[in-house]
C-alpha cells in the first residue's frame, strides 16, 4: 500500500510544481527531438500528474478495502488513473484556450471619450486621461485645434501605444 500512497502523493506534488513552475519543467525537454509535442497534449505535466495521483490513491484504496491484491489495484488504478489524466488534460486545454482576458489594442481606443489633462496647442502635443479597459490611462494627444485644459475629446486614432489623435468635443 505505501507504493500505492507514494505514487498519489507524488502525482500531487508534480501537478503543484507545474503550476508553480508553468512550463519549466516541460522546457526541460525540449531537446528531445522524440518528444516534441508531446508535452503540450496528452502527455502535458497536469495529465501526467491526473494519473499518476489517480492510480496511486485508487489503488491504496482498492488495496485497503478488498482483498484483490496489488494485481487487482492496479487494474482499477490504471483506467482511473487514464480517466482523470484524460479530464485534466481537457480541463487544461479548456483554461488555456479561454480567451476572455484578451488585451485591449490601440484599435479599441477610437471613439472613446477623455479630458485633456495639459492643454493641447494647435497641431501640437497635450495629454488627455481616458479609460482603457476600466482602468485610467493617461496618454499624449495631439490635435489640429488647440484644446484647453478639462476640455471633452474624442479619440480619433491611435498614433502609436502611448500617443493618440484627437478632437474637441462639439456642445
Amino acid at each position: 500500500m505505501a507504493w500505492f500512497l507514494g505514487l498519489g502523493i507524488a502525482g500531487v506534488v508534480l501537478l503543484a510544481l507545474s503550476f508553480v513552475l508553468d512550463g519549466v519543467l516541460e522546457g526541460l525537454l525540449d531537446g528531445v527531438a522524440a518528444l516534441d509535442g508531446l508535452l503540450d497534449g496528452l502527455l502535458s505535466l497536469p495529465a501526467i500528474a491526473g494519473f499518476v495521483s489517480m492510480l496511486g490513491f485508487s489503488g491504496a484504496i482498492v488495496l485497503d478495502t478488498t482483498g484483490l491484491g496489488a494485481v487487482g489495484a492496479t487494474l482499477i488504478g490504471v483506467p482511473a488513473g487514464v480517466l482523470t489524466g484524460w479530464f485534466a488534460y481537457r480541463l487544461s486545454r479548456a483554461l488555456m484556450g479561454d480567451s476572455s482576458g484578451a488585451a485591449p489594442t490601440d484599435k479599441d481606443l477610437i471613439g472613446v471619450s477623455g479630458s485633456v489633462v495639459t492643454a493641447i496647442p494647435a497641431g501640437g502635443y497635450g495629454e488627455v486621461l481616458v479609460h482603457r479597459a476600466g482602468q485610467p490611462v493617461k496618454l499624449s494627444a495631439k490635435s489640429p485645434v488647440a484644446v484647453a485644459r478639462g476640455a471633452e475629446v474624442w479619440v480619433e486614432q491611435a498614433l502609436s501605444q502611448s500617443a493618440v489623435s484627437v478632437r474637441p468635443v462639439e456642445r
